[in-house]
């Protein structure tokens, strides 16, 4: 399955927002360029990024304090080794759309 999907109120998004699509867990976050969206599950160990502290760009774990960025979802603090998926977004109409694929 390959599609857009709405899945917030741009407006709801004014700190991590975690949101979900059928069993999948995304977190959008709102940075001075724009809308950005994450898996929200850490790539070392289960924890979600929604929960985490955002500071510079940078959403850091929960758990273990690993960081990654937030536009790409690359590693940018450990014990983290491999990044996050980072989800496209695009914004019509005030809604926040995300897109799917193979979920």
């Amino acid at each position: 399955m390959k599609e857009w999907v709405a899945v917030a109120r741009v407006e709801d998004v004014q700190k991590p927002l975690r949101v979900e699509y059928g069993s999948q867990e995304v977190v959008l976050f709102r940075l001075h360029d724009g809308i950005y969206a994450l898996r929200d599950t850490c790539s070392h160990e289960y924890a979600r990024l929604s929960e985490g502290e955002v500071w510079d760009d940078r959403v850091y774990c929960p758990k273990h304090g690993s960081s990654f960025d937030i536009r790409t979802g690359e590693v940018s603090g450990l014990p983290a080794v491999l990044p996050v998926e980072r989800i496209p977004v695009k914004i019509e109409g005030g809604e926040v759309y995300v897109y799917i694929e193979n979920w």
